[in-house]
């Protein structure tokens, strides 16, 4: 009698089983690595927007801040603008985080833009991130824990 080669249908069953084991236990800590970089990115994101918004103020003052987030890159209103922050993040949306940016006009005329405030929303919640971030022309950053829009009274970052 010849012995057969090859592995017994018992064998290539625990072997799948042991595979599917260790995928369900790496997978969750995947998805919160993932999530936690997001969140970092979003933050480091604000901070780079509100650098960004303090050049284009001191390089047009005739302006004041930016009027869009989109000005911060192309530099259209005032070419001291031109390339403060790359086209990706002037967008709106970068590693799985939605930006708003919202100028605020003063009373002096002509109208500058004396404040501005910006939101880091997460496009999807607990997949793309958890937290939600704030941030204003006083440079602190803010967040909310449930992905929420927070705001100017939401908990500092530290």
């Amino acid at each position: 009698m010849k012995k057969q080669k090859g592995f017994s249908l018992i064998e290539l069953l625990i072997v799948v089983a042991i595979i599917l084991i260790i995928a369900a236990i790496a997978i969750p800590n995947l998805i919160k690595s993932k999530m936690a970089a997001n969140e970092a990115s979003a933050v480091g994101s604000v901070r780079t927007i509100n650098t960004g918004e303090v050049n284009y103020a001191a390089s047009c003052p005739a302006t004041g801040f930016s009027a869009t987030l989109a000005e911060l890159s192309s530099g259209a209103i005032c070419t001291g603008g031109k390339g403060i922050i790359d086209p990706v993040l002037s967008a709106g949306s970068k590693s799985g985080y939605v930006f708003a940016y919202t100028p605020t006009a003063g009373v002096e005329t002509p109208p500058l833009n004396d404040t501005y405030t910006q939101t880091a929303i997460p496009s999807s919640v607990g997949t793309t991130g958890q937290r939600a971030f704030y941030s204003d022309q006083t440079g602190v950053i803010r967040y909310t824990l449930t992905g929420l829009a927070p705001t100017n009274t939401s908990n500092a970052l530290q």
